[in-house]
């Protein structure tokens, strides 16, 4: 179970020297007037309307171009506009990067945020599965938690397309699981849906990890992959280690849609990966590499590290990048190890 942690873990030292190196695109590109950044459902939500803004104006200021926002209510609608051109930037995932550099390699990283080292050697966040508080007895073998009790579970992912809402802990659990002979020949894809003789009761896909925090504490599921990032606003620790298995959360008081009836509810990490950083992403198919280069010069400058409504107080509901993180230039080879953590080609 911990082998896909510390494989990412171990080799993130390395994986950080290969980047930052020039990302090649085309120079001769025609390049449309207005800039489209498309986002997924878990950064289209009203709340991170003011950090959106203040990310378009960076964008415009360092480009001279009009900078418009493309909403989505699906990861597979936000990808799709990037890949076809009719959005340049995206903001979606490791694994979708992957996804869509794999058929596309004019698909590339710009930046990502850094860890609270300010370097790209912590510059990961985590995919954990939750439970309600309560439950966790149920998963709890010697001083830890152990994943056997998921068998017959109602569960809520986020989406296929998700990384740390569906592929990494389904990464994780298929790698737990196909040691038993019952569930030797388990895939990815036999969790994808529940029912009599699979894997799982029932499956859920939220469509984001707000919604499948949601799914759990409601009740619809008895289980949920849900990253940290993006419901770290909504919540606060109450008891262990921050990320780490065992740790309590409970939903603050004065959470904002869609936990705005549900202060005070608490869930129970029982497993944490680590997952390298999500780009800022670009189809340079459709931008020079001039304009590449500004936009990576102006997001990596100390204007925007010590922008507030871009990198927003730990305290705070709203944006997406928190204090003290800083975006640092990357390129393809920096998601080697994640590929290979969950078997993709490289």
């Amino acid at each position: 179970m911990k082998k896909v942690p510390l494989l990412l873990v171990g080799i993130l030292l390395l994986s950080s020297l290969l980047a930052g190196c020039a990302t090649t695109a085309s120079t001769s590109v025609k390049e449309p007037d207005t800039i489209t950044i498309a986002w997924t459902p878990n950064n289209a939500s009203d709340n991170q309307q003011q950090f959106r803004a203040e990310f378009d104006k960076v964008i415009a200021d360092a480009t001279g171009k009009k900078v418009q926002d493309k909403l989505t209510t699906d990861y597979n609608i936000a990808m799709a506009a990037l890949d076809s051109g009719d959005a340049q930037l995206g903001y979606f995932g490791p694994f979708e990067y992957m996804t869509e550099h794999a058929k596309d390699p004019k698909i590339v990283p710009l930046v990502v945020a850094s860890g609270p080292s300010g370097t790209l050697s912590d510059a990961l966040y985590h995919s954990r599965l939750l439970v309600r508080k309560g439950d966790e007895g149920q998963y709890q073998s010697g001083n830890g938690y152990a994943l056997d009790n998921l068998v017959g579970k109602k569960i809520s992912f986020v989406s296929t397309s998700s990384t740390s809402g569906f592929n990494v802990p389904a990464t994780a659990i298929v790698g737990y699981f196909s040691k038993q002979d019952k569930w030797k020949s388990l895939t990815k894809d036999d969790l994808m849906q529940g029912g009599n003789g699979k894997f799982f009761s029932q499956v859920i896909f939220a469509g984001s990890h707000q919604l499948s925090l949601y799914s759990l504490l409601t009740g619809k599921a008895d289980v949920a992959a849900v990253d940290d990032i993006d419901v770290a606003g909504y919540v606060q620790l109450a008891q262990g280690t921050d990320e780490a298995p065992g740790a309590v959360y409970t939903v603050r008081q004065d959470a904002a849609d869609p936990f705005t009836k549900l202060g005070g509810a608490q869930f129970v990490i029982i497993d944490s990966i680590p997952v390298l950083n999500t780009p800022i992403e670009a189809n340079s198919n459709v931008l020079s590499q001039e304009t590449l280069d500004k936009i990576t010069q102006a997001l990596t400058s100390n204007q925007v590290t010590n922008d507030p409504l871009i990198f927003a107080p730990q305290s705070s509901q709203y944006g997406i990048f928190t204090q003290p993180d800083r975006f640092l230039k990357v390129d393809d080879a920096w998601y080697n190890p994640l590929r290979q953590a969950l078997g993709m080609a490289s």
